[in-house]
């Protein structure tokens, strides 16, 4: 708030600030982002001020009573500074969060053409590969299981009354990464190691595919 003060009016957080003020993003440790609709001449130690007249006004909202940009434009302004990663993980994050959805946040896009941040946030959310992930380790899979040639999987599906993280039906293969954070404690571990065993016991494997269709040499990872 105090750089928002200092730089107004027509002061707003945005890009990496804006993202953290939403929850999903995590501030430069060196500055804070803001953008002003005029043409400023403001320069602050530890403010980086981004100098945009034609920012709408609509672009604009409060969240703490502090003003920032709103999250779809928060997002297009965050592709420009941050790469493909973490751009994901923040789209999870937001997801998570109930700030925007990915299908909301990917439609909103065709109402802003030709700006930077648009084509690297459609080439994340193209539907045909882009996945909600819950934490870093799915999100580091993913890309393993493309380069082993494996199709697009289902994911948070419920397989054998578990959700399991990722499961090609074709295949019946069930991949889970488990983290030590979220499954460190005795009862998460003896619930591993039930899902675990239904998984891979003969008489569950042929109902495993969500979907109804028998799965003859399922496996479990």
């Amino acid at each position: 708030m105090a750089a928002v003060l200092a730089c107004r009016p027509d002061a707003a957080l945005s890009h990496r600030s804006a993202a953290a003020l939403w929850g999903f993003g995590t501030e430069h440790p060196h500055y804070v982002d803001l953008s002003v609709r005029r043409a400023s001449e403001a320069r602050l130690r530890g403010v980086r001020c981004h100098r945009r007249p034609n920012l709408p006004a609509e672009a604009i909202t409060k969240r703490l009573n502090i003003p920032l940009t709103q999250p779809v434009q928060t997002f297009l302004d965050l592709a420009t500074v941050t790469g493909p990663k973490a751009l994901e993980r923040a789209i999870n994050e937001a997801d998570k969060r109930d700030v925007i959805d990915p299908d909301a946040l990917r439609k909103a896009l065709d109402d802003h053409p030709g700006e930077p941040g648009v084509r690297p946030l459609r080439a994340i959310l193209d539907k045909h590969t882009f996945r909600l992930s819950d934490d870093e380790l799915e999100r580091l899979f993913r890309p393993l299981a493309a380069a082993a040639g494996l199709p697009v999987p289902l994911t948070k599906v419920k397989v054998n009354k578990f959700e399991v993280d990722f499961f090609w039906p074709d295949l019946g293969l069930v991949v889970e990464t488990d983290g030590w954070r979220y499954h460190r404690t005795p009862a998460t571990q003896t619930r591993d190691a039930l899902r675990f065993q239904t998984h891979t016991a003969p008489a569950s494997l042929r109902s495993a595919s969500p979907t109804g269709r028998s799965n003859m040499n399922p496996g479990t990872s």
